[in-house]
């Protein structure tokens, strides 16, 4: 495996990093709950999970048919 003949100084490595940025996240507004949310993730709103305007999953409790049979 190849090593550098010569040390690399600390600057050298720092220039390089520079490039490296951190941006401040994208939120929006969801058209039918109306709550912020970060882009291109789903997000709980009153017990149901929504993505891009629609209901993914509706966290109801169980019906009570469901819990008595086994």
């Amino acid at each position: 495996m190849p090593n550098p003949k010569r040390r690399h100084s600390a600057q050298r490595g720092a220039k390089r990093r520079t490039h490296y940025k951190a941006s401040a996240e994208t939120w929006s507004v969801d058209a039918t709950t109306g709550e912020s949310h970060l882009r291109h993730r789903a997000h709980w709103s009153e017990g149901k999970l929504y993505y891009r305007g629609k209901v993914v999953v509706d966290k109801a409790p169980a019906a009570p048919e469901a819990e008595g049979k086994q």
